[in-house]
């Protein structure tokens, strides 16, 4: 991993290798300034009306929310800690992975995120995954379930296996300590990443067969 990442340093330089990350560190700057702003038509309230997600919202609005909402940096949180994961985790994947495929693997644990939440408060707080009713209008956004993603997506592509399960204990151990909707979010992101891991290498398998 470190190979690829200081070949395509060495190659293309710092912006040319990964724009994409820069692109999305700039936008949850641009995001945290404008939601400390509480003017109506800027700052909060289109942050608001653009990236705020809630497993409450009508599907069709979670949906063309779900892009940005990624960039969107959780108020509870310090904004340098997702700035500093997405720049590492981001960074890597676009060198190794190319562009199109971090977007797409972030964009898939993002949104099922979005989906386990609704799954989650309809199951209830009784149910093993389920979610007290109260989370359906927790405001769900930031990059973490996307980084988790693609860090255990790295992690499976390069065999760093010892690093991988690292990741899993880490994630299922935060789910047992502090059991939010976050945290779930975390483990629902791991298993996307395993399972499109999975798709890959069969789809990988498939093509390098030899035809008769």
């Amino acid at each position: 991993m470190w190979l690829a990442v200081r070949a395509g340093f060495a190659e293309r330089g710092l912006v040319r290798a990964i724009p994409l990350t820069l692109t999305a560190v700039c936008l949850i700057a641009l995001f945290q300034m404008a939601q400390r702003q509480r003017s109506p038509c800027w700052g909060y309230g289109l942050v608001r009306d653009v990236g705020f997600v809630r497993a409450a919202d009508a599907w069709w609005l979670a949906l063309v929310r779900t892009p940005l909402s990624l960039f969107v940096p959780a108020v509870d949180l310090p904004v340098w800690g997702a700035m500093a994961q997405v720049l590492l985790v981001f960074g890597i994947s676009e060198i190794t992975l190319g562009r199109r495929r971090t977007l797409l693997i972030a964009y898939l644990c993002t949104l099922a995120g979005v989906l386990y939440a609704r799954i989650g408060v309809a199951i209830g707080p009784d149910g093993v995954l389920g979610l007290p009713v109260a989370d359906a209008h927790v405001v769900d956004t930031g990059p973490s379930g996307a980084v988790v993603g693609l860090a255990m997506y790295v992690c499976l592509r390069f065999r760093a296996w010892s690093t991988g399960a690292l990741l899993i204990v880490l994630m299922v151990v935060e789910a047992i300590v502090k059991p939010n909707l976050a945290s779930k979010e975390h483990l629902v992101a791991i298993t996307v990443a395993v399972v499109v891991s999975a798709l890959s290498a069969v789809l990988g398998e498939r093509n390098r067969a030899p035809r008769t």
